[in-house]
């Protein structure tokens, strides 16, 4: 299973939410570089990076960022946040994502998203399935939508994509333990690479997921609280 450190941008700062809540916005380190720099030392190989202006937004904001940890490591990283355009696309491409998330357009344009598939290659794509009450949510978990999160996985697995993040929002940056049941279902009902995100507070839930089938594990939160440290990953790198 892989480990993906979050890095969360607010104003080029590494910065964590609760539930997605920007209003709960809590800087960690102004130098979003030193935390990639710091990951990749420690033997960390992926990074989930999240332009969260430009979730909010609609267009990406801290494309800056994504480069410069781009140039300074060698991290796999994938990019989400304000990705709706082709334009935008070719942006985090060219700043250095080895894949990009997506999401809010995947709900609002399902058209534009098949097009990319067929440009880039399912392999540089990933599905954002970000959910409250297994209701997908869009914009930087703004807007609501009436689509199940396995009905939604299940349609971009049919159009070719093979990976997917999936967030409980209600468990995000909670530290109160991960959405195992729903990732349960979610693997008993399409066969896909499910990399849990939210709610990861310590390296017992790390093993669940493993042991559920997940084929990756954001941790944001637990990291920057000392809750998980890098010893603790050992088992897993």
């Amino acid at each position: 299973m892989r480990i993906i450190p979050a890095i969360d941008i607010i104003d080029g700062k590494c910065v964590r939410l609760s539930k997605g809540d920007y209003d709960t916005k809590k800087i960690y380190n102004e130098n979003p570089v030193e935390v990639a720099k710091e990951f990749e030392a420690n033997g960390i190989k992926y990074l989930h990076l999240v332009d969260l202006d430009g979730a909010k937004s609609g267009k990406i904001i801290n494309a800056a960022v994504l480069e410069n940890i781009a140039k300074n490591t060698n991290l796999i990283i994938d990019f989400g946040g304000g990705i709706k355009s082709d334009e935008a696309i070719e942006t985090a491409f060219n700043a250095g994502a080895n894949q990009i998330t997506i999401g809010s357009v995947a709900v609002a344009d399902q058209e534009k998203c098949i097009s990319w598939i067929a440009k880039y290659g399912a392999e540089k794509i990933i599905l954002g399935a970000d959910c409250l009450d297994r209701k997908i949510k869009t914009s930087g978990w703004l807007e609501s939508s009436d689509l199940d999160v396995i009905d939604f996985i299940k349609n971009y697995k049919n159009l070719g994509l093979n990976d997917v993040i999936c967030t409980d929002i209600s468990k995000d940056g909670m530290l109160e333990g991960a959405s195992n049941e729903l990732y349960k279902e979610i693997l008993s009902h399409v066969e896909i690479n499910l990399i849990a995100s939210g709610g990861v507070s310590n390296i017992e839930d790390l093993e669940q997921l493993k042991i559920i089938g997940c084929s990756g594990a954001i941790v944001g939160k637990a990291f920057y609280e000392g809750k998980i440290t890098f010893k603790d990953l050992q088992k897993f790198l």
